[in-house]
């Protein structure tokens, strides 16, 4: 299967014109990850993002005291990186292989260049990303909730 065919099976890009496929296949290439490796951490800079086609990537910070915690675990189908759409284009999280995983990696500068002279294409990317950006907030709000809220049996302060 090339790129190419990936890119047209992954629900991310779905209802893309076909045009825009190949454009974008000009600037990624497949990857395979095997469990443990590190694919970055908060505050780099962010050059690639992936469309993840099997296995499973963990999103991690760093906790003083806890080290590495997981906040989410991205899967088939899902989009590994948004850091690199947006300014100052560091990762606001880490990424860890949780499994054995393959992915397709895009070339951040690449894209961009393309969403730049594209409107169309630009505007349907960044509402893509956008989309991953709030899932994102959302599954860290929800960690955080689990790792410092409150017991819900817990008896009132006071």
């Amino acid at each position: 299967m090339t790129t190419l065919d990936v890119l047209r099976e992954h629900p991310f890009l779905a209802g893309l014109p076909e045009p825009w496929l190949p454009r974008l296949a000009g600037h990624a290439r497949p990857v395979v990850w095997h469990p443990g490796y590190r694919l970055f951490r908060v505050d780099r800079p962010a050059e690639r993002f992936w469309l993840v086609r099997d296995g499973r990537v963990a999103l991690d910070f760093a906790v003083p005291g806890r080290g590495d915690v997981e906040i989410e675990t991205i899967g088939p189908g899902g989009v590994l990186g948004w850091s690199w759409l947006f300014p100052p284009y560091r990762w606001q999280f880490g990424a860890v292989a949780a499994q054995r995983s393959t992915a397709v990696e895009f070339t951040a500068e690449g894209v961009r260049r393309l969403m730049e002279s594209d409107d169309a294409l630009g505007r349907q990317l960044t509402t893509r990303f956008m989309s991953v950006v709030v899932d994102r907030l959302h599954a860290a709000r929800g960690r955080l909730l689990d790792l410092y809220g409150y017991p819900v049996d817990a008896p009132p302060a006071g």
